[in-house]
């Protein structure tokens, strides 16, 4: 009979310390939780420094070649000296690249593809605190947190993550909490949110 109630008081006492723990996070940052979906159906991938394109020009083999984004967000190419690219997408750069060869060819088409991605500045997301590798990451549609733990390689032993926060730069600075300890540590999916481009993942210290 004791050994029965023993088991049940543990029990107890293990359901009452989960609550606590849940309701202590929860307010510990004082923010509301991160919504799960944030992805928008809109989004176009914007051309940064550092990405490299390939750039074709019909029938114009010798105009076609593969150039990377300089640091100033500009590219260079033949017959072309200094072209902004960044903050474009693929079409539109496109355009403006026929209109600076229509000067010296006629009615030239030309195709961009981006080979590899970077980004611009306002759309990284950057990962800072007690994360195993603190890094820039360049957004893709429907990230979410758990793919940018996986690139980090988690949270460190120090790390408080249930009190780690976002800092969503495109919604006026708006600050959401996020469970990272029951999603990394515990592998509770529930955790799981998406990003959006230019979001700030804080990952703050353990006290004790």
């Amino acid at each position: 009979m004791f050994k029965k109630l023993s088991i049940i008081f543990s029990g107890f006492k293990w359901l009452l310390a989960a609550a606590v723990s849940l309701t202590l996070a929860a307010c510990a940052t004082g923010l509301p939780p991160a919504p799960s979906a944030a992805a928008s159906d809109a989004y176009s991938y914007k051309i940064g420094p550092g990405d490299n394109l390939n750039i074709v020009v019909w029938r114009n083999p010798e105009l076609s070649m593969s150039v990377p984004v300089r640091p100033d967000g500009k590219i260079s190419a033949p017959l072309i000296d200094d072209l902004s690219a960044m903050g474009k997408d693929s079409t539109a750069l496109a355009r403006d690249i026929e209109k600076e060869l229509g000067k010296f060819i006629r009615d030239p088409v030309v195709t961009v593809i981006v080979t590899s991605f970077v980004g611009p500045y306002s759309e990284q997301i950057r990962v800072i605190g007690e994360a195993a590798k603190p890094q820039i990451l360049a957004y893709r549609q429907k990230m979410t947190v758990l793919d940018v733990m996986i690139a980090v390689g988690g949270i460190t032993d120090f790390a408080d993550g249930n009190r780690a926060t976002i800092l969503r730069t495109a919604e006026n600075n708006t600050q959401y909490s996020v469970r990272l300890k029951d999603l990394v540590k515990g592998g509770d999916v529930s955790a799981n949110v998406e990003m959006k481009p230019g979001d700030v993942l804080i990952i703050p210290q353990s006290w004790f």
